[in-house]
C-alpha cells in the first residue's frame, strides 16, 4: 500500500507536468508576441473640423503630418483648435486612442502561472523525497 508520501509524490509529479508542458511554450509564444508588437507613441494632436466631422492632426518624429476624421459618437465633441494628448500605433497610424493603451499579454500571464506551478511542484517533490 502506498502511504501519504507516495500519493503526494504522484500529485506533485502530475502537477509539474501539467504546469511545465503547456507553460513553457506559452511563455515562449508570449515573448514572441511581445517582440513583434508595435509601440504606441504619445503625441500632441490638434482638433480640426472638416465636413461636419471632427478629427485629429499630428506629426510624427520624422515631421510627416497625419490626420484622421472620426465619428462624433466615438469621442466627445471638442473645441476646434484644441490640443489633446493622442496615442497612435507606430506601425498602423490609423489606430489611435485618447487614453494610454494597456498592454496585456494573456500568453505570458497564463504561461508564467503554469510554469510557476510546475516549478513549485518539482521543488516540493524533491523536498518530499528528503523527508
Amino acid at each position: 500500500m502506498i502511504g501519504p508520501e507516495g500519493a503526494w509524490g504522484a500529485v506533485l509529479e502530475t502537477m509539474s507536468w501539467v504546469g511545465l508542458v503547456p507553460g513553457v511554450p506559452l511563455l515562449i509564444f508570449g515573448w514572441f508576441l511581445t517582440l513583434r508588437a508595435c509601440k504606441w507613441i504619445a503625441t500632441t494632436a490638434e482638433v480640426f473640423e472638416a465636413g461636419g466631422f471632427q478629427g485629429f492632426r499630428w506629426s510624427d518624429g520624422d515631421g510627416r503630418q497625419y490626420s484622421i476624421l472620426h465619428e462624433p459618437s466615438e469621442v466627445p465633441i471638442m473645441d476646434v483648435g484644441a490640443q489633446v494628448a493622442l496615442y497612435y500605433d507606430q506601425c498602423h497610424r490609423s489606430r489611435w486612442s485618447l487614453t494610454r493603451p494597456r498592454r496585456t499579454n494573456a500568453a505570458i500571464l497564463i504561461g508564467s502561472i503554469l510554469t510557476a506551478i510546475g516549478l513549485l511542484s518539482i521543488v516540493a517533490g524533491f523536498a518530499l523525497m528528503g523527508f
